[in-house]
């Protein structure tokens, strides 16, 4: 009895004051500049890059469908601080500290990777550690194998509306066995169809496996890092673990862990890690339910209590018993079975350049047979066709919620660099109705306007190359244009857009081609470095005609000289008369003079 005074007082206790000081802590150590997030995207198949907006599914509002936890509670001894020993079998805390090996390397390798990807979430992995611990502690104390995955599966309960919420079949039983009803999976506790969502593959085995602490726990950190969540702020941590379980001593209970693991933890072995034990639906680890459920479960007929029998005087007649009914419980009705159809209401023809978002979510409305709105529906919205566009993160399918006024609209969808169309489908999570599609469409990015940088002449001998930086620049509409396709090529003529067969080349390789595909840079200009472009080994006036989708051209004179050669140097020509004798006539002898 006085234990179980004390485990109450001690969890009363932790509610309030460990649970302010866990936010206190968290706020304080993982702020943006606190850690420098990894340079690389350690596991994980799915990165979410910085501005994307992911909306949490609902498996009627919660990762796990509100399935029950573990509510036991650290105890009051503090651990040793971060950084105690982690070779094995050493134990330097209490056995509550405890992470087994494995769990934990999951835990820290999760942190890792979204760290990389997401760094403005600050997720803690001692975040995950807590969750794990309420879930399905620690993966039963670390019961995994060499990969990771659990000796046997981790199931909730049956979520068929009798105590916990009531989720309709979304797997076909693949995960949890039940073709019935839904059942949260695995050391996270996933249902099926957020499963479905935020499923992963972080230890590279080629399956998305929510029965592997490794998926699991990358799965976790992607869905609680959605909606841009800066864990570091309470009121996105508080938000983001009460989108795994709405329940406020739930998230009481997660942020005690935490702020217990925070303090000092260690890992153990795996298979010895400590089981709690008091859950919030009376079950223990002895009798947790591991098999699937009877695929066609069945109702025991009600039962009509005798009535009880009354004295009766000598003579007096005994009054007709009339039989008690049992109470009827109306039948739950989910607010995916209330939707008759999927209305598009905005954004029916999606349209972007590539590279870019597109420019409002498409959006649908779910009415019930009445036409009115009907909130609380998990609707689905997913990529259709060839293209490497995406939403947040890189994800194909994502699943959000209608909202008060029964609207749903997709995340950001990107554009990959594939132009072409491809529809976007959105679908009833757990119902078969008519899907309302978008057209999308992604075309090339466009400048109508190049111009020049600068005006300095090009020229170039032949056999030589140009030596001047060829710059011009790009805009549409008035804006500058980055990352548009330019076609560069060497015509003869300013008018005339035919391809020249001589003169001016660019060099690919070892060939001379005449025709290139470039690129602008994220500031719209387009340089050609010295040297890009060679004279070739014809002189004349060539031009450099670029042009882009859009309408832009301009051309830019290329002239090709030949070498300058300097005049012959002339031989002086000999002189037939030998020096220093004059004319013929003047060396002639003279005639002798007449005589007297």
């Amino acid at each position: 009895m006085a234990a179980h005074i004390g485990h109450r007082l001690r969890k009363g206790a932790t509610s309030g004051v460990v649970v302010a000081a866990a936010v206190a802590a968290l706020a304080a150590s993982q702020a943006p500049e606190a850690v420098s997030p990894p340079a690389d995207n350690t596991g994980g198949d799915r990165a979410i890059g910085a501005g994307d907006s992911t909306v949490p599914p609902s498996g009627e509002g919660s990762a796990t469908g509100d399935s029950p936890y573990y509510t036991e509670l650290p105890p009051l001894n503090t651990p040793n601080k971060p950084g105690a020993s982690t070779n094995l079998p050493v134990i330097t805390g209490p056995a509550e500290a405890g992470i087994p090996a494995s769990v934990l390397a999951a835990y820290k390798r999760a942190e890792q990777s979204i760290r990389s990807t997401d760094p403005g979430c600050n997720l803690p992995w001692q975040l995950l550690a807590g969750i794990g611990k309420v879930e399905s502690g620690q993966a039963r104390g670390g019961r995994v194998d060499a990969n990771g995955t659990t000796l046997s599966p981790i199931l909730g309960p049956v979520l068929n509306g009798v105590g916990f919420a009531n989720i309709s079949d979304t797997d076909g039983g693949a995960y949890d066995g039940d073709k019935v009803h839904d059942r949260a999976v695995g050391p996270m506790q996933f249902i099926p169809s957020t499963w479905a969502t935020w499923g992963q593959d972080a230890n590279s085995d080629g399956k998305k496996d929510p029965n592997n602490i490794y998926d699991a726990a990358q799965a976790a950190g992607l869905y609680l890092c959605a909606n841009d969540r800066n864990l570091a702020l309470k009121a996105d941590l508080d938000r983001a673990i009460l989108s795994y379980n709405r329940s406020t001593e739930y998230l009481n209970t997660v942020m005690t862990w935490v702020a217990y693991y925070q303090r000092g933890t260690h890992q153990v072995p795996d298979g010895t890690g400590v089981l709690p034990v008091d859950r919030s639906d009376g079950l223990t680890p002895g009798n947790l339910p591991t098999a699937p459920p009877s695929p066609n479960p069945t109702t025991p007929a009600p039962v009509t209590p005798k009535p009880k029998p009354s004295e009766t005087r000598p003579g007096q007649v005994k009054p007709p018993t009339v039989p008690t009914k049992p109470p009827v419980t109306p039948p739950t009705v989910t607010p995916a079975a209330k939707v008759t159809r999927l209305t598009i209401v905005a954004n029916g023809k999606p349209t972007t350049t590539t590279g870019s978002a597109f420019t409002g979510a498409p959006r649908v409305a779910a009415l019930d047979a009445t036409g009115k709105p009907v909130v609380g529906v998990g609707v689905r919205f997913e990529i259709v066709g060839t293209t490497d566009s995406h939403f947040a993160g890189g994800a194909k399918a994502v699943t959000v919620t209608t909202n008060a006024s029964g609207l749903a609209a997709s995340p950001t969808l990107w554009a990959g660099e594939r132009t072409g169309t491809f529809t976007v489908r959105a679908t009833v999570v757990g119902r078969t109705l008519a899907a309302a599609d978008f057209a999308a469409t992604v075309t090339e990015r466009r400048a109508d306007t190049l111009v020049r940088v600068g005006d300095d002449a090009l020229s170039a001998t032949t056999g030589a190359a140009f030596t001047q930086q060829i710059k011009v620049k790009a805009t549409d509409k008035g804006a500058l244009a980055p990352g548009v396709l330019v076609t560069a090529q060497i015509v003869t003529s300013d008018t005339d857009p035919e391809e020249s067969a001589e003169g001016p080349y660019f060099k690919q390789g070892d060939e001379a081609v005449r025709t290139v595909t470039l690129t602008t840079g994220v500031d719209g200009l387009l340089t050609l470095a010295p040297g890009t472009v060679l004279a070739g080994d014809k002189a004349g006036t060539y031009y450099l005609r670029l042009t882009t989708p859009g309408g832009g051209e301009v051309f830019i004179a290329l002239k090709v000289e030949a070498p300058s050669t300097p005049p012959p140097t002339q031989e002086p020509t000999p002189d037939p008369t030998p020096s220093g004798t004059g004319s013929p006539e003047a060396t002639a002898s003279p005639s002798a003079s007449p005589t007297a």
